[in-house]
């Protein structure tokens, strides 16, 4: 990933020195666990952990030689240790490394995003109660609806955020696994209990049954995980894009001192973090279909999932872990105008509350129909002459005499409108801390 998208803590998972290191782990830790089989004198053990080295830029010369990765490795770190170097790798193939390794990184990696996905969500859930009452539009297919308030709006995103947080937390556990089993996941060299003592001192556990590889739908479940979360981010990025559009102006994103919007209109504030959140969500969708590809590999394993997981795994987890951060920066310095919102509410001068006089008529007596046309007929009064539902109900004979005044008042009670927005909340916020 470029480093534009790639935070120190993610990239340092990923960097080539951390893989080495863990490869080397695996290594040394094999060794020890036959030792304590009596397989490998405890003195050489010893040597092994003191001496092993291995280094990045001398791995990578030595492939050029081999054209083989975890050989070269291998090499690498024998030259470094001497003659104890006859019990490396002893037993293994390139996937027990391989596998377990990933298995580590991406463990340690799903620990970043979950407490990503965690800092949004909290974020979301501060931001909601600050706007919990704050009225505004709701819009369906993008035309006004009903109203509803901001922060029923950021409540949701925050639930979205916690089924993502589920969703992401198991996917995780799915694919914290190793596998030290051989050439075909037999155990032909080496017995399950060494398997045992090396996943148990990474933190992982170990594969059931494996081919020579971990079973690539782990991997998958996980890349999907994210694909579903950078949906969810996407989902609440959208919204913000469109309550920053000039004609609505509800919202927009912070705008920092010295920062230009465009560089050829100065007035320009563009909601350039949600654009990039809507990016960001289609690479991951992306990494998630190429990830479904490599669960069917050949027999017992091929390679063709080698060069896609070399590029996906690590780019999806840095996207990720970038685009939750962006997110959790736009939503806690999210600008908002509760003026406008009331504004916008009140442009269609009552329209809003048109399914509720529909409902007040059929509970009158009315078929529901009849009351439908009697409602739709007075909205489009509105739409055409600039008057405000309210009036126009009133003046019409039939609306009148079925509900009366006092009746016909309460329909465009705002309050009694959202009178449930506090039941909502404590279902929400019981749900995120259940």
């Amino acid at each position: 990933m470029i480093p534009r998208y790639s935070r120190p803590a993610m990239a340092k998972i990923w960097s080539e020195d951390a893989r080495l290191a863990t490869w080397l782990e695996i290594e040394i830790l094999t060794c020890e666990a036959r030792a304590l089989q009596g397989a490998i004198p405890a003195d050489e053990v010893r040597e092994i952990r003191s001496r092993a080295r291995v280094d990045a830029a001398a791995v990578q010369a030595r492939e050029e030689i081999t054209q083989h990765d975890v050989a070269a490795f291998v090499d690498v770190v024998s030259e470094s240790i001497g003659p104890a170097s006859r019990h490396v790798h002893w037993g293994l193939t390139s996937s027990d490394v391989l596998d377990t390794a990933l298995g580590v990184q991406l463990r340690d990696a799903g620990r970043l995003l979950l407490d990503g996905v965690a800092a949004l969500r909290a974020v979301l859930q501060r931001r909601a109660l600050e706007f919990r009452h704050t009225p505004m539009v709701g819009r369906t297919h993008g035309i006004h609806a009903e109203p509803i308030t901001f922060g029923l709006k950021l409540l949701f995103a925050g639930a979205e955020m916690q089924r993502a947080e589920r969703r992401l937390a198991d996917a995780v556990r799915e694919v914290s696994v190793g596998k030290l089993s051989g050439a075909v996941g037999t155990f032909a060299h080496l017995g399950p209990e060494i398997e045992a003592h090396v996943c148990a001192a990474l933190g992982l556990r170990p594969e059931p049954v494996a081919t020579q590889v971990i079973g690539r739908d782990r991997h998958a479940a996980f890349l999907s995980s994210l694909a579903l979360l950078g949906a969810s981010l996407e989902r609440l990025a959208v919204e913000i894009r469109h309550l920053q559009r000039t004609e609505v102006a509800e919202a927009e994103e912070p705008f920092a001192r010295g920062q230009k919007g465009s560089s050829a209109m100065p007035h320009k504030r563009n909601p350039i973090r949600s654009e990039r959140i809507v990016g960001i969500a289609r690479l991951l969708r992306a990494y998630a279909a190429a990830g479904l590809e490599d669960v069917a590999l050949w027999h017992e394993r091929d390679i063709s999932h080698s060069s896609v997981e070399r590029v996906i795994l690590p780019d999806a987890c840095l996207v990720a872990d970038y685009g939750l951060d962006l997110a959790t920066r736009t939503v806690e310095g999210l600008v908002v105008y509760p003026e406008r919102m009331r504004a916008n509410l009140d442009s269609t001068r009552g329209l809003v509350f048109s399914g509720t006089l529909l409902l007040e008529l059929v509970a009158a007596g009315l078929l529901r129909d009849e009351a439908y046309r009697l409602v739709q007929t007075a909205s489009r009064v509105v739409f055409e002459g600039g008057r405000d539902l309210r009036s126009v109900a009133l003046e019409t004979p039939v609306i009148a005499a079925r509900l009366g005044r006092e009746r016909l008042e309460r329909v465009f009670d705002l309050e009694h409108h959202l009178r449930h927005v506090d039941v909502l909340f404590a279902r929400g916020l019981e749900t995120e801390t259940a």
